[in-house]
C-alpha cells in the first residue's frame, strides 16, 4: 500500500473494494473444460478480451479512481501466471492480498484495514468481482445514488437490489419493509429481511412479496460499519482491529497471517448483515435496480444462459474472436 497513491480529486472520499479472494469451487470443473485448469472464475475470460475481475476494475473507475480501489486476493491465487499479469494492467490499485481465504467478510475487513488506516473518513462501495452487468452506466447511476444517500446520513448502509426475474434459489434475498418513507430518496427502503439461498417455496414467496435478489454491492461510512461490527460481532472487530495496530510493522504480513489462521470463515451476508438487519434493522437499505441485465456467475448454468442470451442477441453484445467465448457458444447452441 502506497498512502501517496491516494488523490484528491472532488470525491476524495470515496472509495471502492473488490471482492476477488474466492476459490471458484463451484466453477472448477467447467473451468476445467475450458482452459484445462482450476484458475479461479474471476480471473477467466469467459466471454472476451476481459475478465471478471477486469471487468470489475474498469466498471469501478467510472465512479472512482484506481487509486482509490483496493482488491482483495488470495496469495495462492499468484500461483497462475494470468493473476499478476491481469493485475499489472492496473498498477494505482491496491492489492489486499489474504494469506488464505476466510470468506467474503474477512477479506473485505482487510482491505477496510488499509482504507482506515489512511483514509478513515471514506465512504466505501463494495462490488463482487463475479457479476455480469450488462446496462453497466445505468447500474454505476444507482450505485452513485447509493452514494449520495450514505453521504447524507454516514449511519446508512445501502445495498443494491435487483429485481427478480424468476424465483432463482441460489441467490441471497434482500426483504424490505412493509413501511414506506417519502423521505428516501430514489425509492429506497428499509430492509426487513436477509435470506441466502432459500428453497424453491420459500423463494416464490419471496418474490411475491416483493423482495430483491441481493447482489452485495453496497455503499456504507467506514467509521460508521466498523461501529456496526463493533456491536454485532465483537469478534470480527477484534480481528479488524489487530489488522490495523500491525499495520506500520515491519511483520505486518506474519501478523495479518496468524489473524487469519485462528479466525472461522466470515461471510459477509451471513455473519453480518443478517445479524445487522435482526439487531439494528434501522440502518439497513435496499436501493431498487430495474432496467439492469444482471447475473451472479456463481454456475455454470447461469454463464451459459447468459452466453445463450448473446448468442440471440438480447444482450447486444458483439461477437467475441476469443476461443472461449467460441467455446461458450457452441456450447449454449448445444454443439459442443
Amino acid at each position: 500500500m502506497h498512502d501517496e497513491l491516494f488523490d484528491a480529486g472532488p470525491a476524495e472520499n470515496r472509495c471502492a473494494v473488490i471482492l476477488a479472494g474466492g476459490d471458484g469451487l463451484r466453477l472448477r470443473s467447467f473451468v476445467q473444460k475450458l482452459r484445462g485448469d482450476w484458475l479461479p472464475k474471476q480471473y477467466v475470460k469467459f466471454l472476451g478480451d476481459r475478465s471478471l475481475l477486469e471487468a470489475t476494475l474498469q466498471r469501478a473507475r467510472t465512479l472512482i479512481s484506481s487509486k482509490r480501489q483496493f482488491v482483495v486476493v488470495t496469495e495462492s491465487h499468484f500461483d497462475y501466471a494470468e493473476v499478476p499479469q491481469q493485475l499489472s494492467n492496473y498498477p494505482e490499485v491496491h492489492v489486499a492480498a489474504q494469506p488464505m481465504n476466510r470468506d467474503t467478510g474477512l477479506g473485505l475487513l482487510l482491505a477496510l484495514a488499509h482504507i482506515y488506516h489512511v483514509r478513515p473518513d471514506s465512504t466505501v462501495v463494495v462490488f463482487p468481482s463475479d457479476h455480469f452487468i450488462q446496462e453497466e452506466d445505468l447500474f454505476l447511476n444507482h450505485v452513485d445514488a447509493a452514494f449520495g444517500l450514505v453521504e447524507r446520513d454516514s449511519e446508512r448502509i445501502v445495498l443494491l437490489g435487483i429485481a427478480p426475474t424468476q424465483a432463482e434459489t441460489d441467490y441471497g434475498y434482500i426483504l424490505p419493509s412493509d413501511r414506506w418513507h417519502n423521505a428516501f430518496p430514489f425509492g429506497a427502503r428499509e430492509v426487513k429481511h436477509f435470506i441466502e439461498k432459500p428453497d424453491p417455496i420459500l423463494a416464490r414467496k419471496l418474490v411475491l412479496r416483493g423482495g430483491f435478489w441481493n447482489t452485495m454491492v453496497m455503499v456504507f461510512n467506514l467509521k460508521m460499519l466498523i461501529e456496526h461490527l463493533r456491536a454485532i460481532n465483537p469478534f470480527a472487530y477484534r480481528g479488524f482491529e489487530q489488522i490495523c495496530d500491525s499495520m506500520d510493522s515491519a511483520g505486518f504480513a506474519v501478523r495479518v497471517k496468524q489473524i487469519f489462521a485462528k479466525s472461522e470463515p466470515l461471510n459477509l451476508a451471513k455473519g453480518v448483515l443478517e445479524h445487522l438487519a435482526a439487531q439494528r434493522p434501522r440502518f439497513l437499505f435496499v436501493l431498487p435496480v430495474r432496467g439492469v441485465h444482471w447475473s451472479d456467475w456463481g454456475s455454470e448454468e447461469r454463464i451459459m444462459s447468459t452466453a445463450g442470451h448473446a448468442l440471440n442477441g438480447r444482450l447486444g453484445r458483439k461477437s467475441s474472436s476469443h476461443p472461449f467465448s467460441a467455446r461458450l457458444e457452441r456450447r449454449a447452441a448445444g454443439t459442443a
